[in-house]
């Protein structure tokens, strides 16, 4: 019995698909499902269905009944109705592609200034190794090592018209001409992974991890169109101003807290020319379309004489009069991660 009925129920759905027998789609008839639909004939096609309904049936090959025909105009009004719907929304999305260039956002006022990031980005933005165990920072030199295949030599040949070479001493903003394709592919500045010295991982492929000491790679996140400006030297702490360039957005790193200045200990900075800082060459960003193989600038910062066990949270800052920071944005401008590197 019980396979008997599962059997029966097994056929149930089909019939509520469709009933033949009550002509019945989904439990409604053609009538009911019509008070569901919009416009006019919703009003009538009850109605005409009901004075069809006491006309004989066609039999044969005779003419078609009333119902057959209402039912036909009814298909067609929605068809034409709902195609004509959809060419009116594809005719306006086409127009407004017209006044969109596929190179550069027609708005940008509502830009936010571009944030600043790190490599190797870590979860909840903490770092903590033991220098003896390889284990514990191997993810972190893998993350750099990732990251910076790009910056080889190799991959950056003279030859490559996709890379110009724009000098090893930091200089003005390169104006490539308008947002467009009138000139093809534009070339990007060359940046060699050598520059970071130390932090490069060609002499020390631990980069400092092994020896207590870590490198961090910080980078100024894409924004296209967006030149960044130098600050002025009483915006800067003074210990940039040592090595300041009017053509270098610069970058510092401190403590969090000033209880933990004395913590960090020497903080060496690596970058172009030896600046702790973005040279404006390489601004501004023209996108991936015309600059497919952009490389953005980089500096490296070493840690050199963190205090082992404890935690020590630091903040680095990139300086330009239009680069601002934000409480509701820990990455405008800034960024703070913590250090535990711990003796065993």
């Amino acid at each position: 019995m019980a396979r008997g009925k599962a059997k029966e129920g097994d056929g149930n759905w089909k019939k509520f698909i469709w009933n033949s027998e009550k002509k019945e789609f989904l439990g409604r008839t053609g009538g009911s499902w019509c008070e569901y639909l919009p416009g006019f004939s919703c009003y009538l096609l009850p109605r005409a269905l009901k004075r069809a309904s006491e006309k004989p049936m066609r039999r044969g090959g005779g003419e078609p009944t009333l119902r057959e025909v209402i039912c036909v105009k009814i298909l067609l009004f929605y068809v034409i109705f709902y195609g004509c719907l959809a060419g009116i929304f594809i005719g306006t999305i086409q127009v407004m592609l017209l006044t969109v260039s596929e190179f550069q956002p027609k708005y940008q006022d509502r830009v936010a200034p571009p944030g600043l990031t790190n490599v190797p980005a870590v979860l909840r933005m903490e770092i903590s190794f033991i220098p003896s165990d390889p284990t514990s920072y191997q993810k972190y030199i893998s993350a750099i090592d990732r990251f910076l295949k790009a910056y080889d030599m190799e991959n950056q040949k003279d030859t490559d018209m996709d890379f110009d070479n724009c000098f090893t001493i930091p200089s003005g903003h390169k104006d490539r001409g308008p947002f467009d394709n009138s000139r093809g592919r534009l070339s990007a500045c060359k940046f060699y992974r050598n520059w970071l010295e130390n932090c490069s991982g060609l002499n020390d492929p631990t980069y400092g991890y092994k020896e207590g000491k870590p490198c961090v790679i910080i980078k100024l996140n894409r924004v296209l169109g967006f030149i960044p400006k130098p600050p002025q030297n009483d915006t800067i702490p003074t210990e940039l101003l040592a090595k300041y360039n009017p053509y270098v957005i610069p970058v510092h790193c401190t403590a969090k807290k000033e209880e933990d200045i004395d913590k960090i200990g020497i903080v060496e900075y690596y970058g172009m020319g030896g600046y702790p800082g973005f040279p404006l060459q390489y601004y501004p960003y023209y996108g991936k379309l015309l600059q497919p193989r952009y490389l953005q600038p980089l500096i490296a910062v070493q840690f050199t004489n963190l205090t082992y066990d404890t935690e020590v949270r630091v903040e680095c800052k990139a300086y330009g009069e239009n680069i601002y920071y934000s409480d509701k944005d820990r990455f405008q401008g800034r960024f703070d991660v913590k250090f535990d590197i711990k003796s065993s």
